[in-house]
């Protein structure tokens, strides 16, 4: 262990048993077993998600075609248009098949006092025309209280013959595509068995809705497609996202700005750069961040594993309460990361002027164990003008497998990264240690 300018560097070469360390100078982390409030979703009391019999507003009758060229878009809005018109409980109903369709808008408020249901049977295929879509989201639900999205269908965005043309991995202010699914301020709503594959962006992007719940979705792009994070939650509260398979070429799922009581469950994630808090801090106006359970899930050969990222430069903001526990890591590079200087090169993240204003705080590791296939097993960089506080390592067990990896470290030695962190202090001034953490080799 060596401490030097604010840094504390723990490498760790085949110790099994470690005793949890601790560290009380700056830039220190706290390895504890303090007991830790963990976040459970309540929800508000929202509408009745049962009804009777709904009436059926099948597209067919309404002009919809399956021959994988006519455009769907008239048929479908009519049909919608029906059904959310609809005074008793009502089922838009999209037969198997396969269904071309441009831009959707499904929008609210309906008539009917229960929720509308909408089974995709088919499979719809985006456009590859990008000159037809308006804005940002290619089928979107929107001003809704009480929606049931569901039927096992599939939405294929078609989005490969525009991966090429997107800059956002070298261009900060890039323009994103379109995403898949838009669900734009829908409250009490269940999503689930549906499958999205090829995005022009990202798959799913819940936005300023409440009461939101998602399961049992199959997800995937290529793990080189750009910019097609699974689902992403922003300005949201009450969303509970779990046993879903994502494998896609940014985050499985992330949890951006203003978002509130966000629960994420049983997720097998892999391809994709893992499942992350943020980034945040990027634009004016950004609310916080608060109250998030990543619990029980497998990552499986993503670039990241459990990661918080702000941008540097950013504007003042703030997460807290954010717990990962229960993790199972495979093949994973940079498994445990905290990087407030997202966004800035190497040379610029250590200057004052490029620091982020994202205060951190309370955030607890628990019991993340597996592997990885680089050195860094744990990076904890936060910002010198608001350091993270109240950071917990608590049972980790993390081992090198460069098995399947491009590159194999010789003699590897898993590393342990802590810059700009302050601990909680135990009783008379130390640190509590209780806990067991394992890095090594296989």
């Amino acid at each position: 262990m060596a401490i030097s300018g604010g840094r504390i560097v723990i490498a760790f070469v085949n110790v099994i048993g470690l005793a949890l360390l601790s560290c009380v100078a700056d830039g220190a982390i706290q390895l504890a077993g303090r007991k830790h409030s963990l976040h459970i979703v309540r929800r508000p009391r929202g509408r009745n998600l049962a009804g009777g019999d709904p009436t059926v507003f099948n597209v067919m009758n309404f002009g919809a075609k399956t021959d994988d060229k006519t455009d769907n878009h008239g048929p479908f809005a009519q049909a919608w248009n029906a059904a959310c018109q609809n005074i008793g409980p009502a089922k838009l109903v999209i037969p198997p098949g396969t269904y071309m369709a441009g831009q959707l808008y499904f929008q609210g408020p309906c008539k009917g006092s229960n929720p509308i249901i909408v089974e995709i049977q088919g499979t719809i295929k985006g456009t590859t025309d990008i000159s037809e879509f308006q804005d940002d989201g290619w089928i979107t639900f929107e001003y809704l209280d009480g929606l049931i999205l569901t039927g096992g269908g599939t939405l294929d965005g078609q989005g490969a013959f525009a991966w090429k043309h997107n800059d956002c991995r070298k261009n900060i202010n890039c323009q994103h595509l379109p995403k898949s699914l838009k669900i734009h301020r829908v409250n009490n709503s269940v999503i689930h068995d549906i499958k999205s594959v090829n995005p022009l962006g990202f798959h799913m992007f819940v936005t300023m809705s409440s009461n939101i719940t998602v399961h049992h979705l199959d997800i995937s792009a290529p793990a080189d497609s750009p910019n097609t994070d699974g689902i992403h939650v922003s300005g949201s509260s009450f969303v509970d996202i779990s046993h879903s398979k994502i494998g896609t070429g940014d985050d499985c799922i992330s949890v951006g700005q203003g978002s509130t009581k966000v629960s994420i469950s049983n997720i097998l994630c892999g391809p994709g750069h893992g499942i992350s808090v943020g980034s945040l801090g990027r634009t004016k106006g950004e609310g916080p961040v608060n109250g998030v359970l990543v619990k029980d899930c497998t990552l499986s050969q993503t670039t990241n594993g459990v990661r918080i990222k702000t941008f540097s430069k950013s504007t003042p903001n703030q997460a807290s309460g954010i717990v990962f526990q229960d993790i199972v890591m495979d093949k994973v590079q940079n498994p445990i990361l905290i990087d407030q200087n997202y966004g800035t090169s190497r040379k610029k993240a250590g200057k004052a002027s490029s620091q982020s204003k994202v205060k951190i705080s309370d955030v607890l590791y628990r019991n993340i164990r597996g592997s990885t296939n680089t050195s860094a097993a744990v990076s904890l960089s936060c910002s010198s003008v608001f350091p993270c506080e109240r950071v917990e390592l608590v049972d980790i067990d993390l081992v090198y497998d460069g098995t399947g990896s491009t590159k194999i470290v010789q003699n590897p030695t898993l590393s342990a990264l802590c810059m700009n962190v302050k601990v909680k202090p135990g009783e008379h001034g130390l640190i509590v240690m209780e806990a067991k953490v394992s890095l090594g080799t296989l």
